[in-house]
C-alpha cells in the first residue's frame, strides 16, 4: 500500500512540474506516464483522469491556504504579525511545493466541475486577508492607504513566488520570511 501512495505521490509531483513546463491543456496522459517511466494504461491504477490529477494538486494546496489564512485570522496578534503569517504561508507552501503552486495559479480555470469549489476558497482566502487589512487599517496599525491596490500588491508578489523559488538553490526559509514581510509590509505598517 505503502508503494501505491509512493507511486501516486510521484504521479502528482511530475504532473505538477509537467503542467508547468507545457501547460495543463498541452500535457498528455502518455506524456505523464512517460516522465513517471510506466505505462499510460498503468496511470489508471492511481489516478483515474488528468482533470482528478489536476484538482488532487490544486486542492491540497488549496485547501491548506484556507485553513492557514483561518488560523491567522483568529490569532490575538497585531495586523503586522498576521500579514507576516500570511507571508510565511505563501513561502512555506510555495518553497514545499512549487510546481503545485504553478498549477494553482496557471490551471485552476481547467477545474471543470470542481471549479466553484476551488472559487469559493479563493474568494473565501481573499475575504480573510482584507479582513486583516481592514482591521489594521480600522485599528490605525496600517496606513489608510487603498486596501484593494494593498491587497493587489501584496497578493500579486506572494502569487508568482512559484516563479523565482525553485531557482533558489540557497533558499532559507526564515530570512526569505522576514526580508519579504520587511519589503511588502514596509509601506504599509505605521
Amino acid at each position: 500500500m505503502k508503494q501505491t501512495k509512493d507511486r501516486k505521490a510521484e504521479i502528482l509531483q511530475t504532473a505538477a512540474l509537467l503542467f508547468k513546463q507545457k501547460g495543463y491543456s498541452a500535457v498528455t496522459m502518455r506524456d505523464l506516464a512517460d516522465a513517471v517511466g510506466i505505462k499510460a494504461a498503468s496511470l489508471y491504477n492511481h489516478i483515474n483522469s488528468k482533470q482528478q490529477i489536476l484538482s488532487e494538486i490544486i486542492f491540497a494546496i488549496a485547501e491548506d491556504f484556507t485553513e492557514g489564512i483561518e488560523e491567522i485570522v483568529a490569532q490575538e496578534t497585531n495586523a503586522q504579525a498576521k500579514l507576516k503569517a500570511v507571508v510565511a504561508q505563501h513561502i512555506t507552501l510555495t518553497a514545499d511545493n512549487p510546481y503545485g503552486m504553478a498549477a494553482l495559479n496557471n490551471d485552476w480555470m481547467h477545474l471543470e466541475d470542481r471549479l466553484e469549489y476551488y472559487l469559493k476558497l479563493r474568494n473565501q482566502y481573499e475575504k480573510r486577508f482584507r479582513e486583516i487589512v481592514l482591521n489594521g487599517q480600522q485599528s490605525g496599525q496600517l496606513k489608510n492607504v487603498s486596501h484593494e491596490i494593498l491587497l493587489f500588491s501584496v497578493l500579486s508578489t506572494l502569487r508568482n513566488l512559484y516563479l523565482w523559488i525553485p531557482r533558489k538553490a540557497d533558499l532559507q526559509k526564515e530570512k526569505l520570511i522576514d526580508d519579504l514581510s520587511e519589503i511588502l509590509l514596509q509601506g504599509v505598517v505605521q
